[in-house]
């Protein structure tokens, strides 16, 4: 079971990112996918969250309105359109998956969670 977040990189504040998860090993479609972020010196945050059932999506306040999560089962990947960003968005971004359905906030329920990438976002 595989999960590998790319698409990460540096961009200006009020610019626009669109990282990917892909995942291998296991059926993408029966999984609800997380994005979580953790930044230097913070805690992990869960941001967003798309079920396996109906694709309904969830997010983090501090993002919500400025982020979207959508999937394409077809190429087993979840994408994070990230637009409007600010420094404080600045994190390695990971993707994490559970059977079934899940929000943002239950983080600790996601396994396995995969290798990230890094959003730098400069003032």
């Amino acid at each position: 079971v595989q999960l590998q977040a790319s698409g990460g990189g540096l961009v200006q504040a009020g610019e626009s990112l669109r990282p990917s998860c892909a995942a291998s090993g296991f059926v993408f479609d029966a999984y609800a996918i997380l994005w979580f972020r953790q930044a230097p010196g913070k805690e992990r945050e869960g941001v967003a969250c798309i079920s396996s059932v109906d694709g309904s999506t969830d997010y983090a306040d501090s993002v919500k309105g400025r982020f979207t999560i959508s999937r394409d089962n077809a190429k087993n990947t979840v994408y994070l359109q990230m637009t409007m960003l600010q420094s404080d968005d600045t994190a390695v971004y990971h993707c994490a998956a559970k059977y079934g359905s899940g929000s943002y906030t239950s983080l600790d329920s996601f396994r396995p969670w995969g290798q990230g990438t890094l959003v730098t976002v400069s003032s």
